[in-house]
Formats: C-alpha cells, structure tokens, sequence
C-alpha cells in the first residue's frame, strides 16, 4: 500500500517515512503543497497523510484540489488544534484529523481504519459510453461500427496528451475535474493558469468522441470551473 505524505517539517517526513516503512508501507514524500497535489496525481497513493501549514499552496487547497479527482482517504496531521480548522479540513474533504504532537500507534491504528473503509476497486477498468470503449490497461480507444456490428471496432487514435486528459475524465465519472486538476495531472503544477491548453485539446477530444462534438453528450464543461464526464446511464442538464 502507497502512502504520500505531505510536510514541511523535514524531521516529521523523517519520523514518518521509517515508521511506515517499518509497517510495510510504501512512502512517497511531499515537501510543500504544490509538490503534494503533483505526486498525488502521479503516483495515485492508497492514502495521504497531510499537513495544513505548508508553502506554496495549503493542506486545504491539496486537499480542494485532489478531490477533484478521486476519492483517496486523506488523514490530516496538524498542530492546529482549533476545531475550527479540523471543521475547514474535514468540510474541504478530508476523512481523519489528527493533532500533533500524536502518537505513533494513534496514527497506524486511524490509518488501517481509513484503508479499511475503502472500498477494492480495480485499477484498469474498462469504460465505454456510446459506441466508445476505453481500455485503461491497454490505453487504447476503440470505436463500433455501426454498418456491421460483428466487424471488429475502429482504433480512435489519440495523442499522448489527449490520453492523459481522457484517462483523468473517465477514471472520475460524474464528478467535476477541476481545470487545475487537469492542468496539474497533464502538464504539471507549473501550468496550472494556462486554460488555454484544457479547451483546445477538450475540443480534439470531442471531434474524435462524441457524437456531435457541436453538442457534447459525455464530455462536458462546468463553466468557470472544470470538466464532467457523464457515462450514458446518468441524464445529463445541457451543458457545453
């Protein structure tokens, strides 16, 4: 099991990291929040242990900002100890708060029992909406043919990028990917302003997927706000 763990506190990360390792975990670290949101992104930790405190961007902007796109467990580990910010940190979408100083076997006993509560999911689902199908193991995309539904499926050929920004969409059905999850888990913390990026390849992806790209059935905008992958067997408001 995979474990990210977010800190400033070099000797918390330290502490921690052994501590895991000596349990069995694997460890995967985080120095300040903007490096939090890319490793999660990238690595798709089983649980993050998260502080509030930290440069660049908060624990609550991580944890605001990793929601956008799964439903990994997230204990929070602080010094703050007003329950006002335990409030903001759960509310934000956290699942555990835990106050420091703690105790080691406080915190392994709140960890099995978030990973516990996690539901097995398998990691390379296929996915099909439409006469799409998409084959996360294989990272292809295929479509039916309508003239001849025996034939074998058409191959849609998707650029590297396109790949990436699909896989993030339909990993998360009917949930909102916000533009800086996506801009974060392609491109990288660094392009986080560039939006430009997210609507043209959105548009790329409707021309090779949708059924009137024009008017878009599974991949939808949230105006101001991010991305929606809707599969066919949710009703959909209209939205471009």
């Amino acid at each position: 099991m995979k474990i990210l763990i977010a800190d400033d506190d070099p000797q918390i990360l330290r502490a921690l990291g052994i501590t895991l390792t000596a349990h069995g975990y694997e460890v995967v670290v985080a120095h300040d929040g903007r490096q939090a949101i890319s490793e999660a992104a990238a690595q798709h930790p089983d649980l993050i242990v998260l502080d509030l405190g930290m440069p660049h961007l908060t624990g609550i902007d991580v944890i605001l900002a990793v929601r956008g796109w799964t439903t990994v467990p997230i204990l929070v580990v602080s010094g703050r100890a007003d329950s006002a910010d335990k409030v903001d940190a759960l509310d934000a979408g956290a699942d555990d708060y835990v106050t420091k100083p703690f105790a080691i076997d406080e915190l392994l006993a709140r960890i099995r029992a978030l990973t516990r509560r996690t539901p097995a999911q398998s990691d390379e689902p296929v996915v099909r909406f439409g006469d799409i199908t998409v084959d996360l193991a294989a990272h292809q995309v295929l479509r039916a043919t309508d003239a001849d539904p025996s034939a074998e499926p058409a191959i849609v050929r998707l650029t590297p990028t396109e790949w990436k920004m699909l896989e993030v969409l339909v990993r998360n059905p009917r949930r909102l990917v916000t533009r800086t999850t996506l801009l974060t888990e392609v491109w990288g913390p660094q392009y986080t302003n560039d939006t430009g990026y997210l609507r043209l390849y959105v548009s790329q992806l409707r021309k090779k997927l949708e059924p009137d790209p024009a008017h878009p059935r599974y991949l939808l905008t949230e105006s101001g706000m991010g991305y929606r992958f809707v599969p066919d067997e949710e009703p959909v408001a209209a939205s471009e």
